[in-house]
Order: C-alpha cells, then sequence, then structure tokens
C-alpha cells in the first residue's frame, strides 16, 4: 500500500517529461529552413545561441516580442530598419547607437549601449533577430562579416 503513492509519483514525473520533450521536438522543428542541410545545421546552431544572447542582453528593451517599447526602443519585429540597412544594424549591435533613427515610420532618438559582445555573438543575434517574430533574411550573418567593422 505504501508503494501505491510512491507510484503514482513516479508516473506522474515520467508523463510530464515525455510532455516537455515532445513540446521540445517541436521547438526544433521551427528552426529556419535553408535548402542545403549543411547551411540549415549551421545557421540553426548559430539562431539557437542568438536566442540565448538576445535572452540575455536584448531581451529588456526590445521586449521578448521583439516589439520593442513605443517612442523608447524601437521594434525589431517587422523593422524596416533591420531589413534594409544591414551593415548599420550589425554596427549597432557590436558599438552601440545613439542619435536618431526612423524605424517603421516612427522616429526613435535614444542610446543603445554597446554590449561587449564578441563578433560570434553579434553574428547569432542578428541571425536571430533577422528570421524571428516574422522576420526572413536569406543571407546568413557570419563572424567574417562582423570582425572586418569599422565605427
Amino acid at each position: 500500500m505504501k508503494l501505491l503513492p510512491l507510484f503514482l509519483a513516479a508516473s506522474l514525473l515520467v508523463s510530464c517529461n515525455s510532455e516537455k520533450k515532445k513540446d521540445q521536438s517541436n521547438l526544433d522543428s521551427e528552426e529556419i529552413i535553408i535548402s542545403d542541410s549543411s547551411s540549415q545545421e549551421k545557421v540553426s546552431e548559430s539562431f539557437k545561441r542568438g536566442e540565448e544572447v538576445y535572452s540575455n542582453f536584448c531581451v529588456t528593451c526590445h521586449l521578448p516580442s521583439g516589439k520593442g517599447i513605443p517612442g523608447n526602443f524601437p521594434p525589431l519585429a517587422g523593422s524596416d530598419w533591420l531589413t534594409d540597412k544591414r551593415k548599420e544594424s550589425l554596427k549597432a549591435v557590436k558599438y552601440g547607437l545613439s542619435g536618431p533613427i526612423v524605424v517603421n515610420g516612427e522616429n526613435y532618438n535614444n542610446v543603445m549601449t554597446p554590449q561587449g559582445l564578441s563578433d560570434q555573438e553579434v553574428a547569432d543575434v542578428m541571425n536571430y533577430i533577422s528570421n524571428s517574430w516574422g522576420n526572413s533574411h536569406e543571407t546568413e550573418v557570419t563572424e567574417a562579416e562582423v570582425k572586418v567593422l569599422t565605427k
């Protein structure tokens, strides 16, 4: 009789863990789709690393949704600035940004301080934000592309 509660608790834990694995496998299937498998694997790894960088450095101002804070921090989701100004976007992530910019027709004039990211982290977070929230960039950002940027 004393084993019954223990058995029920163990069954519940196994069931919860199984659901967690199902949820995780669904996340894996939502990764970026690229034509050849080696490129897909490489971008997927960069995307995953970029998601972590975003969570650690960017989410406070640009929010989990990428929508930013109107009037203060521009959106990354559906951002024309991000799409049309790749080099400027990379420089902003690498070196910070201050002064006026226009994103999706809205004026922003705030300061984004440099986050101290490595060139690989800059590439990874750019691959993440460039392919999240409805954004889609076919050309992957590479560490080499970030490394040659100057202020």
